[in-house]
């Protein structure tokens, strides 16, 4: 859906998992697929908890831009804490890192992806498109850090529509 270059850092991964719902409406997955599935790291059978951990993340997207979850979901800061991570330091160049404790599953590497997102100051401006028919994630750029749709030219272009017919013009 979107034009906009992908989140920063491991934002990318969590923005490309949020995205594999590739219609609201209709419920299209990516997830569905043996590319996507491949593309996560993920057997048939993890596909319901990928999908899951993504609704959390929309919600938690959702919230970022200020509107309310989407369905009731399992809280994101559940699923996360199921996944402990560690500080990792490379002896070659001192460049430390979060690194999932235990296994590299799918859980574990948003966790990972989002801390490092907290301490970049990141992760407040990622966000979920405030058109109830898209809710695709993206990162704001915006100098302002109010973007409101993932496409300005396709929905908020639609929002802007909407509103103009109903005034009435």
């Amino acid at each position: 859906m979107s034009e906009r270059p992908p989140a920063p850092g491991g934002l990318e991964l969590v923005e490309a998992l949020v995205n594999t719902l590739l219609d609201v409406e209709t419920g299209a997955d990516s997830l569905d697929t043996p590319e996507a599935r491949e593309r996560f790291g993920l057997t048939e059978g993890e596909v319901p908890g990928a999908r899951e951990l993504r609704e959390s993340l929309r919600a938690a997207l959702l919230a970022h831009a200020g509107h309310p979850p989407h369905a009731a979901v399992t809280p994101l800061g559940r699923l996360l804490a199921a996944v402990p991570l560690v500080v990792t330091v490379d002896p070659a160049d001192g460049s430390a890192a979060l690194a999932p404790v235990r296994d590299g599953s799918l859980t574990a590497r948003v966790a990972a992806a989002v801390a490092e997102a907290l301490v970049a100051g990141t992760w407040s401006r990622f966000k979920a498109c405030e058109a109830a028919d898209c809710h695709w994630a993206y990162y704001d750029r915006s100098p302002a850090g109010r973007g409101r749709w993932c496409s300005m030219q396709v929905c908020g272009a639609r929002a802007k529509m909407r509103r103009y017919r109903a005034k009435g013009g």
